[in-house]
């Protein structure tokens, strides 16, 4: 029998959740976690219930001691590289060289966002250069703000962003919106700006006007903009899992618990939903740990 009843592959909102529903069903479980959160250029996460305005790795740290308490619970520090064997007996090697063997695997090792390249935009990430509203959209409510044409969802996101303050749509240089869509940014009242933008200006890390090829210093407090989301492992392609394809970027194909297509193998958080958001990640991760439990108890019975 393998050591560990189930081995969470990266240790943020999601997998720290899904260990904490295993580790109180008294099951031995593994935290392998690389150390790189979604959330770490956030100062504050908000939203989160009773957790409105924490720092996202203050909340991760307690969540660590909480989960070792539980003398059945352990994290290490590492990356996956590999996952072999199958359901029942699944060796999972770290970068250190290690490996370590469970029945049940959670994939919660999250997304990297992939940023535009806009000079002065990147090190603002997470402060006045931002993806969501609901997380940072408050704190700078009746503002100046933009929305940066990235992705094919940009006017969506400009439609709902103008509900926090006047806004303006900076098409960097791209197509125009169809007519339905400028209607309904007008009525929005989003103003449209059809020029390139080439850097932000302000001091340090806040933003005080998006710089457009004209010329022109277009003035603005904060610009959200619709990053690309990328894996932060191809593990999950790896195992088989089948992946589909959102607004948001590949996401894993999961059940309603959390199961992926391969048998064993769970996901929870960015890489297995969409819309993202550190409350949902928290609670796929809740869904996973409390059915991969289930299916450790349930699946002998019916062998």
């Amino acid at each position: 029998m393998p050591p560990f009843d189930a081995i969470i592959i990266g240790g943020s909102f999601a997998g720290l959740s899904a260990a904490l529903q295993i580790a109180r069903a008294r099951r031995p479980v593994l935290v392998i976690d690389a150390g790189r959160p979604r959330n770490r250029f956030a100062a504050a996460s908000h939203g989160f219930f009773t957790q409105d305005g924490s720092n996202p790795l203050a909340m991760i740290a307690a969540a660590r001691e909480q989960l070792l308490r539980y003398p059945n619970a352990r994290l290490i520090e590492g990356e996956a590289t590999a996952v072999t064997g199958g359901d029942g007996d699944f060796a999972v090697t770290t970068n250190a060289g290690d490996v370590f063997h469970a029945r049940k695997l959670v994939l919660a090792y999250g997304v990297s966002d992939r940023l535009p390249d806009v000079p002065g935009l990147a090190e603002r990430w997470g402060k006045t250069v931002l993806h969501c509203p609901y997380c940072h959209g408050f704190e700078f409510a009746g503002r100046r703000l933009a929305v940066l044409q990235t992705h094919p969802m940009a006017s969506h996101q400009a439609l709902l962003v103008s509900d926090w303050g006047p806004l303006t749509l900076l098409l960097n240089g791209g197509a125009m919106p169809d007519a339905e869509t400028a209607a309904k940014l007008a009525a929005r009242g989003v103003v449209i700006e059809p020029a390139a933008v080439t850097g932000l200006r302000g001091e340090g890390e806040a933003l005080d006007a998006a710089l457009l090829a004209d010329g022109r210093a277009l003035p603005v407090d904060a610009l959200y903009v619709g990053p690309d989301p990328h894996h932060n492992s191809d593990l999950a392609e790896r195992l088989g899992c089948t992946m589909d394809d959102t607004p948001l970027g590949p996401v894993i194909r999961t059940d309603e618990r959390k199961l992926t297509t391969v048998a064993g193998v769970f996901a929870a958080g960015d890489i297995a939903r969409a819309p993202h958001n550190a409350t949902f990640a928290s609670a796929d991760g809740v869904a996973a740990g409390v059915f991969l439990h289930q299916s450790l108890v349930f699946e002998p019975l019916a062998a």
